[in-house]
């Protein structure tokens, strides 16, 4: 601990940069040296020699810029044979450094839910996806992109007076990038869950693409003439019927709730399962970040919650697949009834560095890339949404914060027969058009922004089948990476990083 707090915060920097170390840029020199010191066993232990972790980030910003500016250059996804396989293993090494150099357990369980689904390995390789698309369409409009576009990141969750609402809802990839990037991504994942969850056809599979684009389009040229987004909100008395039922399916008596999935028999905490680890020790540490974080984000506290006296916290295993081995705690919010039956939970959920950053065509827009990059993006996709939704720094790390609800759920794909695909594709299209209709009302766009698209889209017909096209070859790629994954991980190549030598 004493050599790392002789050093200079910008030789702290680069060594937090070496380990991919979250948040590290916002960071200040205590900060670092805490982080640090933890990563090389904490005082008292000799201090680990600096290794050199390798990484492509600037690499790859570089030929971002050179695809943008017009530059005939080489695309990884042109790669093939062990060229493309190196690729595929240094993308997940760097893109998993923090978690594997700290050995963390759900960076294995990643790995093996990677390796046991196509349509999981497609969720959670988003910077693999993304590096194949650096520079890309820097000549269409620039939108507040979600990031993450497929089937299982739309879904029911609370507004902000806490009725059920469909909308997106992952927040994590948003980031400033020309519209098509979601839409790309988006076909890409009905394309993959149509064919490995809905067990449909290619020509069945082509039909869920068309629907899901062909909704965006639609739906892009209605707000153009009405500009209605700001008022728009999909809930149980306005939903398609596909969407009525999800939400009716959805909720669920809040005490039921509680008792069923979180509260220990006295109800005045977390039970110890496989899933949550209560800490309680430490309620008071996060009753200073609560009391902070509602301060900082300048949450209007509702009387469901007032006073925010937090009762227990637990941490979080398991949850998500891109986050998988990232920190997640759940708060316990005490309600007005003092008994259990109507408490709180709000989850703390470490936050990342887009796996859009520094791929998107240069532009004026980038955003914070922590928590407060996705809580903006919350902000300005959900007029109306979480009250909840925020960020907030602790431990050196950043962190967004959402409520924990009964209805939060999302769709069933297996479920689903082959028109309630097409139907559903077709509706988180047009959620897609309304979200991106968006980033020139609440969002850092200052031009009408639907117009734009419009004239960029194009002939509908060509958009479309343009779209679908993509979608195909790269859902073949993607087939091709999950398998020489499969093969590296059973080898034990995702147990060790890049280390240059010399």
């Amino acid at each position: 601990m004493t050599d790392l707090k002789a050093q200079t915060r910008q030789a702290l920097y680069e060594r937090a940069q070496a380990l991919d170390v979250p948040g590290r840029s916002a960071m200040s020199k205590d900060e670092l040296v805490a982080v640090l010191a933890g990563r090389d066993g904490g005082p008292g232990q000799a201090e680990a020699p600096a290794r050199r972790i390798g990484s492509r980030v600037a690499a790859f910003r570089h030929l971002a810029e050179q695809v943008a500016d017009g530059e005939f250059v080489l695309r990884p996804r042109v790669l093939t044979g062990h060229d493309r396989r190196q690729h595929v293993r240094q993308c997940l090494r760097e893109d998993h450094t923090t978690r594997i150099a700290a050995d963390a357990d759900d960076a294995t369980v990643k790995f093996d839910t990677l390796a046991d689904s196509l349509f999981s390995f497609f969720r959670g390789t988003a910077l693999l996806f993304y590096r194949d698309m650096a520079g890309d369409d820097a000549w269409m409009p620039t939108v507040l992109a979600l990031g993450d576009v497929h089937p299982e990141n739309f879904g029911v969750m609370p507004n902000m007076n806490n009725v059920p609402i469909f909308s997106v809802n992952d927040f994590d990839e948003a980031y400033y990038a020309p519209f098509t990037w979601d839409i790309k991504r988006g076909a890409t994942g009905f394309m993959i869950a149509a064919a490995t969850e809905g067990e449909l056809s290619a020509k069945h599979q082509r039909k869920v693409v068309k629907h899901f684009v062909k909704g965006y389009v639609e739906d892009m040229n209605r707000l153009a003439r009405e500009g209605t987004e700001q008022d728009e909100e999909m809930r149980l008395d306005n939903a398609p019927k596909l969407i009525r039922k999800l939400i009716e399916n959805a909720q669920e008596s809040r005490a039921e709730w509680l008792v069923e999935d979180y509260l220990n028999e006295p109800k005045t905490g977390f039970r110890a399962t496989d899933e949550l680890v209560p800490i309680t020790a430490r309620r008071d540490e996060f009753q200073a970040i609560t009391d902070r974080l509602v301060k900082d984000n300048d949450i209007t506290v509702p009387l469901r919650a007032q006073g925010m006296r937090v009762k227990d916290v637990a941490l979080r295993r398991g949850q998500g697949t891109a986050s998988l081995g990232l920190n997640r705690y759940y708060v316990l919010i005490e309600g007005p009834q003092a008994d259990g039956s109507d408490d709180l939970i709000l989850e703390y959920k470490q936050a990342r560095h887009s796996a859009l950053s520094g791929l998107v065509p240069p532009s004026s827009y980038e955003k914070n890339t922590r928590g407060e990059r996705i809580s903006h993006a919350q902000a300005v996709h959900l007029v109306r949404g979480d009250r909840f939704y925020g960020h907030i720094d602790f431990e050196g790390l950043s962190y967004m914060t959402r409520e924990r609800a009964p209805y939060r759920d999302d769709i069933d794909l297996d479920d689903l027969s082959k028109n309630q695909w097409k139907t559903y594709a077709g509706i988180c299209g047009r959620v897609l058009a309304r979200v991106h209709a968006l980033s020139d009302e609440s969002g850092n766009i200052t031009r009408d922004i639907e117009p734009d698209i419009i004239e960029a889209m194009g002939p509908p017909e060509l958009f479309i089948a343009d779209m679908i096209e993509f979608a195909e070859e790269a859902a073949a790629r993607v087939t091709r990476d999950h398998a020489m994954f499969q093969a590296d991980h059973a080898r034990g190549a995702f147990s060790q990083l890049d280390i240059i030598h010399g």
